[in-house]
């Protein structure tokens, strides 16, 4: 059951979004909000804490919130220069700390039992089908993506599947960088020799000016606290990037969503792939973060658009994971001791 404060951030980003309120337009009082939906102040107040962080509303003092989100305005707004900021991604260290090596343990022993020797039997092309249930299930819960098991491809983590993003799209196209961004992101796309250009970060994502200048056919972008600045991209650049990929046919957007996990909002950041429904955007994340970097087991979602395109030209490749490894990821998953470590992790360090 979706929380009371959750209901009234989507109902007022909708309206938003709707023009209901338009951009400086104010919003009803806390007040008023309370008497309408007949819930509390410090329901209405997490409700405007997550519409501030996203980039829909500001508050004003002693005057209320208002209506900050523009619609397809952008590309006239002027940007500062990026500053990079002192930002550090979340340690090993950190995330090591609050792992629980004692259940993940048993879950290893279970599925020696439960599986036997099936778990020396090859892993389908796309990965276990186990997996990508659980993976499915898990983003639906917790990411508001749905998307079938056939959308999920299994691979060694990010830096294969950029490769495979290559593989389906072709090279012939113009990748678009995020400047700066994670070095092997461009190092994998050098690797497989394909035309890159590289656009510069503003203060919440790719420069307006960049993006309507840009010649790339693919933009890689990382929403959520790009590194190494830690930029998020807020709601109305989600969106100026959705807009980007339709202004032309044949262009596709690759959300790198790496770290997204831990962020310190009371709900989960919105994915670009989510609010896009042109059916061109590829979503890539990793459990080398969330459990370890010596856990190699990524996964890409792909559009239904594309899956003809991937089983051409790549879904001959075999699975790069053993399957052992993507039966215990599963049962870690579907027991809900991943998410309880999420949950833990974010509790203790942020």
């Amino acid at each position: 059951m979706t929380s009371l404060y959750l209901n009234l951030y989507n109902q007022l980003r909708d309206e938003i979004l709707k023009g209901v309120y338009p951009f400086g337009s104010r919003l009803p009082s806390k007040r008023q909000l309370c008497d309408d939906f007949k819930i509390s102040v410090i329901t209405v107040e997490h409700a405007m804490e997550l519409l501030i962080e996203e980039g829909y509303i500001e508050p004003r003092e002693r005057s209320g919130y208002y209506v900050s989100y523009k619609e397809g305005d952008s590309y006239a707004v002027a940007e500062p220069v990026i500053v990079k900021e002192d930002y550090e991604p979340l340690s090993q260290t950190d995330i090591a700390s609050c792992f629980p090596y004692g259940i993940f343990a048993k879950t290893i022993r279970r599925v020696l039992s439960e599986r036997g020797e099936s778990i020396f039997t090859k892993s389908p092309n796309n990965g276990t089908l186990d997996l990508r249930t659980a993976i499915s299930a898990y983003l639906a819960r917790n990411r508001n993506l749905f998307v079938s098991p056939e959308q999920i491809i299994i691979g060694s983590g990010a830096e294969y599947l950029y490769g495979l993003v290559v593989q389906i799209l072709g090279r012939n196209l113009t990748y678009g960088i995020e400047k700066p961004s994670y070095e092997k992101i461009e190092q994998v796309y050098e690797a497989n020799d394909v035309k890159r250009c590289h656009l510069a970060l503003g203060h919440d994502g790719i420069k307006s000016s960049e993006l309507n200048e840009t010649k790339a056919d693919v933009l890689h972008i990382t929403p959520y606290r790009s590194y190494p600045t830690g930029i998020t991209a807020n709601a109305a650049k989600r969106r100026e990037y959705i807009r980007w990929s339709e202004g032309r046919a044949g262009r596709y957007i690759v959300e790198d969503d790496f770290e997204s996990e831990f962020t310190p909002s009371k709900k989960p950041q919105e994915t670009v792939f989510s609010l896009a429904d042109n059916g061109n955007v590829i979503y890539i994340n990793t459990f080398s973060k969330t459990i370890a970097p010596s856990t190699r087991i990524g996964y890409m979602v792909l559009p239904k658009e594309l899956l003809p395109v991937y089983e051409k030209r790549a879904g001959f490749y075999s699975c790069t994971v053993p399957t052992f490894d993507q039966y215990v990821l599963a049962e870690f998953i579907n027991s809900g001791n991943f998410e309880r470590h999420i949950n833990r992790v974010r509790r203790r360090h942020l």
